[in-house]
């Protein structure tokens, strides 16, 4: 059996095999169409006419009958051969003229039996009725009770600091694994492929999920994807409150939840960073209608501190709209983080290290507290390495020695 090829000649009378693609109008333009294969993730607007010869080209009908076509029903002079070329250059072709093209790299999608009958009902309307009434029934037990907003003294749920962050990262890690699930889930809910993976955020070791393939449905049905990781952080922390508010469980057990909903809340003050590529950095981009305005936003920043020349000066309307919103909210995404770190992870961090550094240096007595403070450093050092590790993963081409 002959290997696949990515070098073909393509000429008036090629007739083009087509992978399966998922064709849409775009969001923005109506004289536009987004054209792209969920299983590689690869996605492009194109003139609605190139749907069309795509469409034509579909039926087995040659690249210049497709040509002549287009000319005489449309009155359009479209040079199919090139377009055909970039077909194949974006790995949509799956063979020309019965010679087999290499199909790219497809992207192993986790939980492929998860299909869209299994997770529609968690977007539902009834889902939705529930969610947001335990979200109302916990601002009200807030307004009732403000002793349980969650505190930073709540994380330290036992005098032994190293069992509280053992636990933590555990209960942590286990919310973040449904919170990505969640992402998954709703991309299924789609029929869109997804994977979850780690990857780095600056200094952040993070779980994410690869949702390309949700380009193949309507700006509406993305924001489903992008915010269903966020809805599971805040059910699960105002489902906590309300268990720990009425369901009287032992003092001990309360502690746990409470901690829990800390660390689920403070990974929730993580998405307003959107100078990263969080959840709502996505949402945000959504709703902007733009792409990657980060370094006119810095620019933009810049601007106002320094009151120099505006860089968005000479940007459409739209675009400039775009660049400076973002702009706020980057500025305004900063103060949040900075309050949160202040008000919370610095008397965290704090209450960690003197309560793992004393029981290290004096509980020679107390060998419990001894591997207890030793349990601290231990669950440090896996994270730093599995964020080196992810940090690798992502950045190979960084170490790879370049050769001449």
């Amino acid at each position: 059996m002959a290997e696949p090829s990515t070098d073909v000649a393509i000429g008036p009378s090629s007739v083009l095999r087509l992978h399966r693609l998922a064709v849409r109008d775009s969001d923005d333009d109506p004289d536009e169409v987004v054209v792209g294969r969920a299983e590689t993730g690869a996605f492009v607007e194109l003139p609605r006419i190139g749907a069309i010869a795509i469409s034509l080209l579909d039926t087995g009908s040659t690249v210049g009958e497709v040509e002549e076509r287009i000319a005489r029903e449309h009155d359009v002079e479209l040079d199919v051969v090139e377009f055909a070329e970039a077909l194949v250059e974006l790995e949509f072709v799956s063979g020309v003229d019965g010679r087999s093209l290499s199909g790219g790299a497809q992207r192993r999608e986790h939980l492929p039996w998860l299909r869209e009958r299994h997770v529609r009902w968690l977007f539902g309307r009834t889902a939705n009725v529930v969610w947001l009434g335990v979200l109302l029934a916990a601002a009200v037990t807030w307004w009732q009770r403000p002793d349980l907003v969650p505190s930073a003294s709540d994380f330290y749920w036992t005098p032994y600091v190293g069992l509280a962050v053992l636990v933590n990262t555990a209960l942590f890690s286990v919310s973040a694994t449904v919170h990505e699930l969640m992402h998954l889930a709703a991309a299924r809910s789609y029929g869109a492929p997804a994977r979850i993976g780690f990857s780095t955020r600056l200094h952040y070791l993070v779980v994410q999920t690869d949702v390309t393939a949700i380009w193949a449905v309507p700006r509406r049905a993305r924001l489903r994807v992008y915010l269903a990781g966020m809805k599971w952080d805040a059910f699960l922390v105002t489902g906590c409150v309300l268990v720990v508010a009425h369901a009287g469980l032992p003092v001990g057990v309360d502690r746990v939840l409470a901690a829990l909903a800390l660390v689920v809340l403070l990974s929730m003050a993580v998405q307003v960073q959107v100078y990263m590529r969080t959840d709502l950095y996505y949402v945000l981009m959504e709703w902007l209608r733009g792409r990657n305005v980060f370094q006119d936003a810095l620019a933009y920043l810049r601007h106002l501190v320094r009151r120099g020349p505006d860089p968005t000066a000479d940007l459409p309307a739209r675009e400039r709209r775009a660049v400076r919103v973002y702009a706020v909210a980057m500025a305004v995404g900063s103060a949040i983080s900075l309050s949160v770190f202040a008000l919370y992870g610095l008397p965290i961090v704090i209450t960690g290290v003197v309560g793992a550094f004393t029981g290290l240096l004096g509980g020679i007595g107390d060998p419990w507290r001894v591997v207890d403070s030793a349990l601290v450093i231990a669950v440090e050092c896996v994270l730093q390495t599995a964020f080196l590790i992810a940090f690798h993963r992502g950045h190979r081409h960084w170490f790879t020695r370049r050769r001449g």
